[in-house]
């Protein structure tokens, strides 16, 4: 018996109300803001995106660890299989990787059915909507699912039947909602949006409006309409003063300060919500300079402090869910495509590690091979020895 239940005993009490904080209000500026609405806004695509498709393009790898926890070699194992390449009859390895990604990056939680075999060998991964799960923390601090399917049913599965997924989290055992609490900077993006649709609503904005002060007919109209063509642009009155008589009076519709005001609002938002999901605007689109030594390195960085974390997530989550508690194995994201350097400095670095100029060799040419996605050669697996080591001695018998 656990401490828990020694302490709370075996009562199924829910502990599923959240502090008055963690019950998201309404964005300011009116919108609701949700997973669904969030993906309207182009910065929340783009950014769920780059999150979503980084992690999942990248080969997998199950490998082995030591009593040490020094990970060891590549292994094969069927739940490699079933995660990196078949997870169920409807979706590829990548669908299925980028569909978990897109609802942790949304939601903070993603769930999983884990479909087992009668010697607890895993034989389909089904990804789950969030929003029909709904987790009850127990007396005893476990964890369990009631999951709402399409007839309508809703049966409570244990903890080994979800392979749940969390994103940062308050309570420990239910990720933050990344769209909550971003819900007023995504609100804002809602709203200058939909100013901005509103401005251009039944095409272009008129330039300005001439009001008089008595009734008109359809000819002095046509004169008017006439003398004010001479002022539009390309014109020969264009860019000079109106000259206005009988109380008439000009109004402009030009874009105004406030106007180049609203549209500084609207890049100011990108990048108030790349910084929600820890992405640089370049990832999005965005046209402002990174502040790197050049666009590798911000690559580079994005690898590092963003997809790298996903990827831990997973891979932690995995070895505790997915593989049984005696074998010493876990799954692993390799990102060395995406890190690679330019071609000259990986050239260079990888004759140091060959070796050359006499120091000790790190790489064997076949694992430099591997990482630049090259098939192995015949006497690749060996050290190179540097060309100015020291040959054995060859010691000379006489003959008798």
């Amino acid at each position: 018996m656990s401490i828990w239940s020694r302490l709370f005993g075996r009562e199924r009490k829910s502990f599923v109300d959240l502090p008055a904080f963690m019950k998201w209000p309404e964005a300011r500026t009116g919108f609701t803001v949700s997973a669904l609405t969030a993906l309207e806004v182009s910065t929340v695509q783009a950014c769920v995106r780059a999150i979503a498709e980084g992690v999942s393009q990248v080969p997998v790898y199950v490998h082995s660890r030591d009593e040490r926890g020094v990970r060891g070699v590549k292994v094969s194992h069927p739940v490699l299989d079933v995660y990196a390449r078949r997870p169920n009859e409807w979706q590829s390895g990548f669908e299925f990787r980028e569909t978990l990604l897109v609802h942790l990056a949304l939601v903070g939680n993603a769930f999983v059915y884990v479909s087992r075999a009668g010697d607890g060998r895993i034989l389909e991964l089904v990804p789950i909507e969030p929003g029909k799960v709904f987790v009850t923390r127990e007396r005893d601090m476990s964890l369990t699912y009631r999951v709402t399917f399409e007839d309508g049913t809703a049966p409570i599965l244990r903890r080994d039947q979800i392979w749940h997924l969390r994103g940062p989290s308050w309570n420990t055992w239910m990720g933050l909602d990344a769209v909550k609490v971003a819900r007023e900077a995504i609100g804002l993006s809602m709203a200058t949006e939909a100013a901005h649709a509103q401005f251009h609503k039944n095409g272009a904005q008129v330039s300005g409006l001439l009001s008089l002060a008595e009734k008109i007919g359809p000819e002095k109209f046509t004169q008017l309409g006439a003398w004010l063509d001479k002022h539009s642009p390309g014109q020969e009155r264009a860019g000079k003063p109106l000259i206005l008589d009988s109380g008439a009076k000009w109004q402009s519709f030009a874009m105004t300060g406030v106007d180049a005001q609203h549209i500084e609002t609207r890049k100011f938002q990108v990048a108030e919500v790349c910084r929600h999901f820890r992405i640089s605007p370049m990832m999005v689109g965005a046209s402002e300079t990174p502040t790197y030594a050049s666009a590798e390195q911000m690559f580079i960085a994005h690898v590092v402090h963003c997809l790298t974390p996903w990827a831990e997530r997973i891979e932690q989550s995995a070895a505790i869910n997915l593989f049984a508690p005696n074998e010493r194995l876990e799954l692993r994201h390799d990102f060395n495509g995406l890190m690679r350097g330019a071609a000259k400095d990986r050239g260079e670095f990888y004759a140091k590690s060959l070796g050359s100029g006499g120091s000790p060799a790190w790489n064997t040419p076949n694992e430099i091979r591997a990482i630049e996605g090259d098939d192995p050669i015949e006497g690749g697996d060996d050290l190179p020895r540097p060309a100015n080591a020291a040959q054995p001695a060859q010691t000379n018998i006489p003959e008798s």
